[in-house]
């Protein structure tokens, strides 16, 4: 049994565990697309860190906002998915690779689009639907706090071709796919952009 829950209502802790101590994870501490390209081996990874414990404000229930969702499998801290605003990520309006833009004529600094950049699975708990549960309760998530819409930038995954964890960072076409997501635009032979627009509040 999975669930997922809001990472202000999670201990850091929690998701000091799903994010481990080696690996690609480990060393971002999410902030790929939170800081600019410029600056980004500036940064050391313990400040990256406090940077997320920052946005998430974990152990803070009551916290009107957070950056990300954590998922639990029968109790354990078992994923991550970060999820905000699209406006919350500097590196995603502005790198050197824009791939949300490429082909599309899309307001970039229109706070309504939340975006879903980033999937962590723990060590261990990979390919039990980790992911899947995250990008739909992604979608519940943006919904339930005010977005008009909600996105997310896939890899293109193909049976047979080998796609390292790293690379899947974005997640794959079929995740979000399942979760409610229609395509938009190709704006690379292996990326994707996928969204659910929500229908206007009455």
């Amino acid at each position: 049994m999975i669930t997922v829950l809001p990472a202000n209502e999670t201990s850091w802790d929690d998701l000091r565990a799903v994010f481990g101590t080696r690996g690609d994870a480990a060393r971002c501490q999410c902030q790929r697309y939170k800081i600019r390209d410029r600056d980004w081996a500036s940064v050391p990874v313990e400040v990256r860190a406090e940077r997320l414990r920052e946005e998430t404000d974990c152990g803070h229930p009551e916290a009107d906002r957070t950056s990300g969702l954590v998922a639990y499998l029968d109790g354990e801290p078992v994923g991550w998915c970060a999820v905000e605003p699209r406006t919350a990520y500097p590196r995603l309006l502005h790198g050197r690779t824009p791939v949300p833009w490429v082909g599309r004529d899309e307001e970039r600094a229109d706070a309504g689009v939340w975006a879903v950049t980033c999937f962590v699975t723990r060590v261990g708990f990979r390919r039990r639907g980790v992911s899947r549960a995250l990008a739909r309760a992604a979608v519940d998530f943006a919904r339930r706090r005010g977005a008009r819409a909600v996105e997310g930038y896939p890899m293109i995954t193909h049976p047979g071709r080998e796609v390292t964890w790293g690379e899947l960072h974005v997640g794959s076409r079929s995740i979000f796919a399942d979760a409610g997501f229609a395509e938009v635009s190709r704006p690379t032979l292996r990326r994707v952009v996928m969204r659910v627009d929500f229908p206007p509040s009455r």
